[in-house]
């Protein structure tokens, strides 16, 4: 399930496995662990923490239950929210330069209160009524500001992404599993021109490149790291083990299992 198919206010197990990020949302983590990647640096959220994970960025995330548990609430910081809350409040915001998907936030007994104050508005299905959501978010949001006023330059900046450098771009970001369009939005591109400066600068297609980078990350962790093909696909991009060990075998005329083997009897 993508965030912009989920309800702005919601508690519950589920974690997106979209690894777009379409709006910016608060998560708060009230059981279990997650550890958070974005290409460039891991996060670790353990109970009682929270944060915003930022729009147009990458992120994927590993979670851990606690005694059997993994509680977390969400809130969807939607555009059309932000706009309202910004000409209610006057709000003066200018570019947000750090590329981070996770912004942590400054520990405040505000929030463990706030999170309280929500439970009498879930129905049986975790989802706040949008009669009440969009006042439990606004009250948030003041909250968040008052704590953190560096915050409003990352939620009120609504700018597309600007054209950055592809190629250091691909480099940090290719083992996440987006579409080619996701791709070309994020580094500032229509999708024909990410297709032109893609070939100038790699000579090859985006998906071919992908997964030959791919691969060469595979075998190095499998050769050199002794990972296991099934613990490490997924964190590669690629969303089945049978097509990274098809596409391994293809490549190199060997299967990821056998060069484990080959390893051991060394």
């Amino acid at each position: 399930m993508r965030l912009t198919e989920i309800k702005s206010c919601y508690i519950g197990p589920e974690i997106s496995p979209e690894q777009f990020i379409s709006e910016h949302f608060f998560l708060y983590l009230a059981k279990g662990t997650i550890e958070g990647y974005d290409g460039i640096s891991k996060y670790s959220l353990k109970s009682g923490e929270y944060c915003i994970v930022r729009k147009n960025h990458l992120a994927r995330y590993n979670k851990q239950k606690e005694n059997g548990e993994f509680e977390k609430v969400v809130m969807i910081l939607d555009t059309e929210f932000l706009k309202s809350f910004m000409t209610k409040h006057q709000i003066k915001a200018q570019r947000y330069e750090d590329g981070a998907s996770f912004f942590l936030l400054k520990n405040t007994n505000l929030i463990p209160n706030f999170i309280l104050s929500l439970m009498p508005y879930y129905n049986d299905g975790g989802e706040i009524d949008d009669t009440f959501a969009d006042l439990k978010r606004e009250e948030l949001l003041l909250i968040l500001l008052k704590e953190n006023p560096e915050l409003k330059d990352i939620l009120f900046d609504f700018a597309p992404p600007q054209k950055i450098d592809l190629k250091a771009y691909m480099n940090r970001n290719y083992k996440f599993n987006i579409s080619m369009e996701r791709f070309a939005y994020l580094t500032g591109r229509s999708i024909s021109a990410f297709k032109r400066d893609f070939a100038s600068i790699f000579s090859d297609t985006p998906s071919r490149w992908l997964i030959q980078r791919r691969l060469q990350e595979g075998y190095f962790l499998i050769e050199k790291k002794q990972k296991k093909p099934s613990d490490i696909y997924l964190d590669l991009g690629f969303e089945d083990l049978s097509h990274f060990s098809f596409a391994f075998k293809k490549k190199y005329g060997i299967t990821p299992t056998d060069i484990l083997k080959s390893i051991k009897k060394i």
